[in-house]
């Protein structure tokens, strides 16, 4: 017996739009999405795709209206529900720009559900722009399959941040602690990353002696600070997150 392909096709574009998705609705699509769908994907009206609006799902729509710069798109039925994400915030000290949105798009990837920019003595970057961070947030959410954005929050002075933590954090510290596979708990958390060359002895006996933290360590190599990010995330995920 030849089995029935799966409909809609994984391989249907997928976009992000802010307007609330329903049955029947209709989207008006953005000029940037136009130009994708129509000129570098060549779909035209009768064309379909998959659309997430960050809060409802998943929906297969269909192409009505398709013009140079315009494109109208009509829902036609949900096809996925919205996703259940552990509640984890990645804290981190924003960085050169490139790693940092590199950072941003590989955390979106793997479910982080809240990212906290943190601003420490040898933080690199001055400012953060956080219409870039959730841009690319996005993008990677298109990619991957999200259906739930990750909140990007405005940057925070590490003492602020420590002052209105409310759930257990773990704080990936260079100078050791507690083994990441030990530590880990489900539940609500915070990870937080410090900054290129790491905490001033200040800010790590500050961020030890809160009474929600937990030192961890990530193995024996001194870690960047993009790939320790990653790799505390993706210990949670599989320890006590949604890989379990």
């Amino acid at each position: 017996m030849i089995a029935t392909p799966a409909w809609p096709p994984r391989s249907l574009p997928r976009l992000f739009v802010r307007a609330a998705l329903a049955d029947d609705a209709t989207v008006a699509l953005d000029p940037a999405q136009a130009n994708y769908l129509g000129n570098v994907l060549r779909l035209g009206a009768g064309g379909e795709v998959l659309l997430f609006d960050g809060a409802s799902g998943e929906w297969l729509a269909r192409i009505t209206e398709a013009a140079k710069k315009r494109m109208t798109v009509t829902v036609q039925r949900r096809t996925r529900s919205p996703e259940t994400l552990p509640e984890l915030t990645l804290a981190f000290a924003p960085i050169k720009r490139a790693q940092t949105d590199w950072l941003v798009e590989k955390a979106t990837e793997l479910g982080v559900a809240r990212l906290q920019p943190v601003m420490t003595g040898r933080t690199v970057a001055e400012r953060v722009k956080l219409e870039r961070l959730e841009s690319i947030a996005i993008e990677a959410a298109e990619q991957c399959g999200r259906t739930l954005l990750p909140a990007v929050a405005e940057p925070k002075p590490l003492a602020a941040f420590l002052g209105q933590l409310d759930r257990p954090l773990y704080f990936a510290d260079e100078t050791g602690g507690a083994h990441a596979s030990e530590a880990l708990r489900p539940g609500p958390a915070t990870i937080l990353i410090g900054p290129e060359g790491g905490f001033t002895p200040d800010e790590r006996e500050a961020v030890r002696a809160h009474r929600l933290a937990t030192a961890i360590s990530l193995g024996p190599r001194i870690l960047r600070a993009e790939t320790a990010a990653l790799a505390a995330v993706t210990a949670y995920m599989a320890l006590a997150g949604d890989w379990r």
